[in-house]
């Protein structure tokens, strides 16, 4: 990955998992990858990595059970108005 130096990692892997979600790569219900994952991935930290996931849970695009991982959510879908 190409790094935005003026742009925080953690904002910049988030907003690659967060388009995954919208673009559906990551499918509702699905399994995000783990923290180790995401470090393997992007270089980075694992105190970043769940900055990233913390986040996705956040903005309600991810949910976690513990024990298991975090889950993607269901999206709301566009109104029809």
């Amino acid at each position: 990955m190409r790094w935005e130096p003026d742009v925080p990692r953690w904002r910049q892997v988030y907003d690659v998992m967060r388009e995954r979600i919208l673009d559906g790569t990551y499918a509702p219900d699905q399994q995000l990858p783990s923290v180790v994952a995401i470090c393997g991935e992007f270089g980075i930290s694992q105190m970043t990595a769940r900055r990233v996931l913390k986040e996705l849970r956040d903005e309600g695009l991810a949910a976690m059970q513990p024990g298991i991982g975090t889950f993607v959510t269901e999206l709301p879908q566009p109104s029809d108005s």
